[in-house]
């Protein structure tokens, strides 16, 4: 389980967070929502200890993180999976020597058939050939970076896996091929998950519950029937603004497949080219 109490984290004098409780439970799926900047990558790097609070309390399984000491705190990262804003994979590297980076146990990175091995299972997991192994970052495109992201991450068999706004910079379709991949690999593989975005149709798509982090405090938490159902007006101008876009997305979206199918858009209305 991941625990943070009265999590407070300031920067000079700007406030990140303030009094921030937020629990995820033992195999489930948490959205962490909110708009860009809000602190909610910040959260994030407190869970695994590259940012220790101001004040408060930040707890997995157990163990108060910012006390740990060098060694601890390595053994915990050992169980947590971290997905990249942008992959952050190498590009030095190919795909098969990125995804075994994340192959925490050095005698078991020493040992080269074990290695291949699994990155060929994390690829399947993520929904990748074989031979994308043999592949530089630099011919990936963005959705297959992120996926093999994603791979890595996996490598080391964790128990945790956080997200750091995996959809970000993705076309629609890519953006629905990470969601599922994310519900996919939660009831596949059991981990418990934290996914940071401002993607509202994504999270309600693939989490459990589902925080909103507004003005450095968790404003709602719940299922996502209850946050749909809740009268705070920071989370229905947040949900608002999301349905805006979407209906954005979806007007763009008809009017290439009008354009494709030899369509044009008249008054209201597509009407065939003769």
């Amino acid at each position: 389980m991941i625990e943070l109490k009265n999590v407070s984290k300031r920067f000079v004098d700007h406030v990140v967070l303030d009094g921030v409780d937020f629990v995820v439970r033992k195999g489930e799926t948490v959205a962490l929502l909110g708009p860009s900047g809000v602190g909610k990558s910040v959260l994030l790097k407190h869970i695994i200890g590259l940012i220790k609070p101001d004040w408060g309390e930040v707890y997995v399984d157990g163990l108060s993180v910012p006390a740990l000491k060098r060694k601890e705190l390595s053994e915990l990262r050992s169980r947590i999976g971290y997905v990249f804003q942008n992959g952050a994979l190498f590009d030095s590297m190919n795909v098969h020597e990125n995804i075994r980076l994340g192959i925490t146990d050095q005698q078991l990175y020493a040992d080269e058939d074990y290695c291949a091995e699994r990155v060929k299972e994390c690829l399947r997991l993520v929904n990748l050939a074989p031979d994308v192994a043999e592949k530089m970052p630099a011919e990936l495109s963005g959705g297959m970076r992120k996926r093999v992201g994603i791979a890595r991450a996996i490598a080391g068999k964790p128990t945790y896996l956080l997200y750091d706004e995996p959809t970000t910079g993705l076309d629609p379709l890519n953006a629905d091929v990470i969601d599922g991949l994310v519900e996919r690999l939660q009831q596949e593989i059991g981990v418990t998950s934290v996914m940071v975005t401002h993607d509202v149709r994504g999270s309600f798509r693939t989490a459990d519950r589902i925080a909103l982090l507004w003005q450095a405090k968790i404003r709602a938490m719940g299922t996502p029937e209850e946050i749909l159902q809740s009268h705070d007006s920071a989370v229905q101008q947040f949900l608002e603004r999301d349905l805006e876009m979407a209906i954005i997305q979806h007007e763009a979206e008809g009017a290439r497949a009008a354009r494709l199918s030899g369509a044009r858009r008249t008054t209201g209305e597509f009407r065939r080219i003769e």
